[in-house]
């Protein structure tokens, strides 16, 4: 589903991302690992096309779109949930999901399954945004990601600041979304846990490289723990 090759990526004279290449495979999660300030986000943010990459490629389901603005790969099928959630805070939770849909053709309505994802946001649906919890914010932030039926979801650090409670309901979510097999799924965590149990496949990051990357399976083996352990 998705093909990044070979892409380097600059601010002003540093040398961010390093010929950094991944793969993501529809109906699978490729949880990718590593410290603070290896790239992680620029990475995802070189996906959406919010920085310019300066070499290399990214390629959606064989098509390459790192030359599109970045609304135009939203509609190709690219749900992103950014760092810190990023949600309307003076729009009610309905029309936070609203947005979700801002680029598809017509009146589209809200999906039912959503609520059936998160029950919580159907109890809140005319409650700001701004005066939900921030576990209760990040699961709007999936689910206005969700809205428009994405082939690729990419999530950046969804567990940051979330209560255990909550980090399990995402963790469901997750899990579900993957076994239904249309979609790929790119994680971008620390929480070592979380990620281990949900990836199929994981990549570790290191000064704009990816260092190791394996099987979601072998990540105790592989020692991937202690390269991310701060």
């Amino acid at each position: 589903m998705l093909d990044i090759r070979a892409i380097d990526q600059y601010y002003g004279g540093s040398h961010i991302l390093r010929g950094l290449s991944l793969s993501v495979q529809r109906g699978r999660v490729l949880a990718l690992l590593g410290r603070n300030g290896v790239g992680k986000t620029t990475l995802l943010k070189s996906l959406m096309g919010l920085v310019p990459i300066r070499r290399g490629s990214i390629e959606l389901d064989g098509r390459r779109i790192d030359g599109l603005a970045p609304d135009a790969r939203a509609r190709l099928g690219i749900g992103y949930v950014p760092q810190g959630r990023e949600i309307f805070a003076r729009l009610s939770v309905l029309d936070n999901l609203r947005m979700g849909l801002a680029g598809l053709p017509g009146r589209p309505q809200v999906p039912p399954e959503l609520f059936e994802l998160f029950p919580v946001l159907r109890q809140m649906l005319g409650r700001r945004g701004g005066d939900l919890s921030g576990g209760q914010q990040q699961q709007l932030a999936i689910a206005r990601a969700l809205a428009a039926s994405p082939r690729l979801l990419v999530l950046d650090e969804p567990t940051e600041g979330i209560q255990p409670s909550i980090i399990k309901d995402i963790e469901r979510v997750i899990r579900l979304l993957a076994a239904r097999g249309d979609m790929a799924i790119l994680l971008v965590e620390q929480y070592y846990d979380f990620a281990r149990a949900l990836a199929d496949d994981y990549c570790v990051m290191s000064r704009g490289e990816i260092v190791l990357a394996g099987r979601g399976a072998d990540m105790q083996a592989d020692g991937v723990r202690e390269l991310i352990a701060v």
